[in-house]
């Protein structure tokens, strides 16, 4: 099957029986296993769409932002400086598939 590239990593999935096998290349060229025994009974086309998106959430590209401390207050002298309360870290994604510059300008 043709590899898939995502974040300037090469991924490729390849059937094993009736299942798929999710690997990813590491540096020096050998291969690392994402996922194994992954969409049963699906099609290449099937298994490749899923796949990416199973990439996509492992591998996620964006900017990880996380609120203020709302437990800690900053003080300045008796004056309490409490931020906007954020239960959760915010993930902020942007619809690019890779973090590095571009290479053709």
């Amino acid at each position: 099957m043709e590899s898939i590239r995502y974040n300037d990593m090469e991924f490729s999935v390849e059937k094993d029986g009736d299942r798929w096998t999710l690997t990813y290349g590491l540096p020096g060229g050998s291969k690392a296993v994402a996922g194994a025994g992954l969409f049963a009974g699906l099609s290449e086309s099937e298994a490749r769409t899923r796949a990416l998106a199973l990439v996509k959430t492992i591998f996620p590209v964006g900017v990880r932002s996380v609120g203020p401390d709302v437990m800690h207050p900053n003080m300045i002298g008796d004056l309490k400086i409490v931020g906007p309360d954020v239960a959760h870290p915010n993930f902020v994604y942007w619809n690019k598939d890779s973090v590095s510059s571009p290479k053709d300008l």
